[in-house]
């Protein structure tokens, strides 16, 4: 299935036989992949989750039944997001950006100020962003910088958005550890 002209991701997963020897348990696509109807090409690709801190190698796959944005307590996600660009009308990137919290991410404390960008939110987590394919622009409160393929941003539980601004389709991975913040 491509989307906005990018291929699916294909997920592998490995695993040990009874005898201890390794072997492929699974090679396709990750059965947690999510649309949004209002925000044509974004795509969210649920890869791999950890359910907390003692969860074992062998912990059994739960990625369909994750919900929101934010791992479990003491857990990981691993996700790839396409991102489209953006459109060029402020207040169709806001419809598109409400409808996609409000479908997808829930817990994530989505609470632009008048001015912001629609999309900034903030988590409780550390996210490392790998930038896999064109351009996608950080938008901090006081800054901004654009990131390009092979770009990693450590995202440490601050207020930030998402801006595709290049005309072509983005692909960031994600990796989402549950935090702490301050206060």
């Amino acid at each position: 299935m491509t989307t906005n002209g990018m291929p699916a991701i294909r997920r592998v997963v490995t695993a040990d036989d009874a005898q201890g020897r390794s072997f492929i348990a699974e090679d396709g696509p990750s059965p947690a992949v999510r649309l949004v109807a209002e925000r044509p090409g974004y795509r969210v690709t649920n890869l791999w989750r950890t359910t907390g801190p003692d969860a074992g190698v062998d912990a059994p796959d739960s990625i369909s039944e994750h919900q929101g944005v934010s791992p479990p307590k003491g857990g990981t996600v691993l996700r790839i997001i396409d991102f489209p660009p953006e459109p060029g009308d402020p207040r169709e990137l806001e419809r598109m950006l409400h409808a996609t919290f409000g479908a997808m991410y829930r817990d994530a404390r989505h609470t632009p100020r008048p001015g912001e960008h629609p999309g900034m939110h903030r988590t409780d987590t550390v996210d490392y962003a790998i930038v896999l394919e064109g351009e996608v622009v950080a938008i901090m409160d006081q800054q901004e910088t654009a990131l390009r393929c092979g770009d990693v941003l450590i995202q440490r539980g601050t207020n930030h958005a998402w801006a595709n601004r290049s005309g072509r389709p983005a692909r960031v991975a994600f990796v989402l550890v549950d935090a702490r913040t301050p206060g």
